[in-house]
């Protein structure tokens, strides 16, 4: 989707000016768009017509002859114009709403999963799923019905003032003294309404997140028996969302109450007049009737003005909350000119004086004037207590991060050189806590390499130990996983992520302790096909067991961010420091 809009000053955010970054998700379907205006345009002028077709049947209808059936075949005519351009016009808008939607969102998904770890870890998931749901539904309802409405109320209102002085310019000058009045509640009440709206959509972004964090960690909730405690606190959320809602809806309702009564209030005082103009003969019955509908046109449409106007400030809060994560931009980009990685990639890593701070600490260093050179092919076990910063280092490599001094190196280029992208493609993980997704085995495990074949999907779940449990699931390789892989064992979730891992084949490897979750005889089949993936590649383990430190070529031990000791396993003990302590802990029964 190139044809985006510009982001909306933050001054503006929030405001009924940045429901505008609309417009060009609009312009994209501009058929449908124009569609919509002709039916809208002949449904109105069909709407204006219907009081002159009502007044020839007063006046005319009831003095028999060829009269009285032309009167009432225009009434019919005009009802059924009326009907079929209404039918057109709720067709092509409500299209039109589900299109501009559905790109918004596709948009806004798109700009969310490209935007950086530090954004996703200071912001909660179940908030980021309330904008693409619940805002985008209330901007569905926007397009959908509320803008097709304004627009035709703002075509109603301005073609009855029209007629009303055509049909009597002396009532009319009457009329418009209920227009200003109605407009003005509206102006009044719109800031006050538009912080409420902005409130009550946060107040449901705050209830969405909490039931999205509860239910990813329900097996957690259940073993704690927390279930009266969690439903507690999410009525509570539920209470202040509802709380929230409760005064905008008393404004809007409020408003508009004003706004109608002060219409129709104006349009009964001039219709009085004219029914004393009518008793006087001064105007026949047919035209007070004309008048009568145009007025009650004219009033309605104000009236529907004033909700809409209502529902177009709660929409901008929702806008108002897309268009600040439309604003977000990435910490890490592409330079504008990356530097194109060696082929073939031979794997050597050099971190030289990185300091880094997560944003959430900036106290404390997670990595401080932190030195390592890995060699191409080489493996290196990093051990450590936790917080040492042993994640880190893997997250800086796959640049999840920058660091805020120094540099981190593939192969000579500093990876701020380098399109992320395609670094990460020649950086293969496998993460302690596997992470699967609601599909099939075979999709799973595909994710390491898309284009992959069947039997290339098959070899690597054999080489992971993952084809047997495989082939005993009720669909094979097709059955589906369950969210977050629910459906099976935590090894078996772990070799699925291996045979992932084992399918994109790349140059470097980073093991966040692949093998932790795996029984012993599962645990040597794939510690051999993890050596023969490792053979000739480089390769980080964060180790917390005996076999995988054993195996490294080189011991890095890090603490608070730095590196105290490095050597192979006899080298570390022997000095009897840290290394020995976390071996007599950690490493050794």
């Amino acid at each position: 989707m190139n044809d985006t809009a510009p982001p909306a000053s933050s001054s503006r955010l929030g405001k009924l000016g940045s429901l505008k970054t609309l417009w060009p998700f609009v312009r994209r379907h501009a058929a449908l768009f124009s569609a919509w205006l002709l039916a809208l345009a002949v449904s109105s002028t069909a709407t204006l017509s219907l009081p002159m077709a009502v007044k020839q049947m007063i006046d005319h209808g009831f003095s028999g002859g060829s009269q009285i059936n032309r009167a009432f075949g225009l009434l019919l005519v005009v009802a059924i114009v009326l009907a079929l351009a209404t039918a057109a016009r709720f067709f092509f808008v409500s299209l039109l709403g589900e299109k501009v939607v559905a790109d918004l969102r596709g948009r806004l998904y798109a700009h969310l999963i490209g935007l950086d770890a530090g954004f996703h870890d200071r912001t909660r998931s179940g908030e980021l799923v309330s904008r693409l749901s619940a805002d985008s539904e209330l901007l569905r309802s926007v397009i959908g019905s509320t803008m097709s409405v304004a627009l035709r109320s703002v075509v109603t209102v301005v073609g009855s003032m029209v007629m009303l002085f055509v049909t009597s310019p002396r009532l009319a000058m009457y009329s418009l003294i209920g227009i200003p009045l109605a407009v003005l509640p509206i102006v009044l009440g719109a800031r006050q309404l538009q912080k409420i709206s902005r409130a009550s959509q946060d107040r449901v972004a705050d209830a969405n997140a909490l039931a999205s964090e509860t239910l990813g960690a329900v097996r957690t909730v259940q073993a704690h028996a927390r279930e009266p405690y969690e439903r507690g606190r999410f009525e509570q959320a539920l209470k202040v969302s509802v709380a929230t809602a409760r005064r905008r809806i008393s404004t809007q309702a409020f408003v508009t109450a004003i706004a109608i009564m002060l219409v129709f209030g104006a349009i009964v005082a001039v219709l009085w007049s004219g029914a004393h103009d009518v008793i006087d003969g001064r105007m026949s019955a047919g035209t007070l009737g004309q008048f009568v509908l145009y007025a009650l046109i004219g009033g309605g449409s104000v009236g529907a003005l004033a909700e809409v106007w209502n529902e177009l400030q709660r929409a901008s809060g929702g806008m108002g909350r897309i268009a600040e994560l439309l604003e977000e931009t990435p910490q890490i980009t592409a330079p504008a000119h990356p530097s194109p990685l060696p082929s073939p990639l031979r794997g050597q890593i050099r971190f030289e004086h990185v300091r880094f701070h997560y944003p959430q600490r900036p106290d404390q260093p997670a990595l401080d004037d932190f030195n390592l050179e890995v060699a191409p092919g080489e493996t290196v076990a990093l051990v450590g207590p936790s917080g040492a910063g042993k994640s880190t280092v893997l997250s800086m490599l796959l640049r999840f991060h920058d660091p805020d001094s120094g540099s981190v190196k593939l192969d000579g280029i500093d990876l701020r050189q380098l399109d992320p992208a395609q670094l990460r493609q020649s950086i293969a993980l496998v993460p302690q806590q596997p992470a699967l997704f609601a599909a099939s085995a075979a999709d799973n495990i595909r994710y390491g390499r898309l284009e992959a074949s069947d039997e290339q999907i098959h070899a690597a779940a054999r080489s992971a130990e993952a084809d047997d449990f495989l082939r005993q699931l009720p669909q094979g390789y097709d059955s589906d996983l369950g969210e977050r892989g629910a459906r099976l064992s935590g090894g078996q979730q772990q070799r699925i992520a291996i045979a992932r891992t084992l399918l994109k084949d790349a140059p470097v490897l980073l093991l966040d302790e692949a093998t932790s979750a795996l029984d012993a005889q599962s645990e040597r089949a794939v510690q051999q096909a993890l050596e023969r993936l490792m053979a000739g590649r480089t390769t980080l383990v964060i180790a917390h067991r005996l076999a995988t430190v054993l195996k490294a070529d080189r011991i890095v031990v890090m603490d608070h961010g730095r590196i105290v000791a490095q050597g192979t396993h006899a080298e570390l003990l022997a000095q009897d420091g840290l290394y020995a302590e976390l071996a007599r802990l950690q490493f050794i029964d």
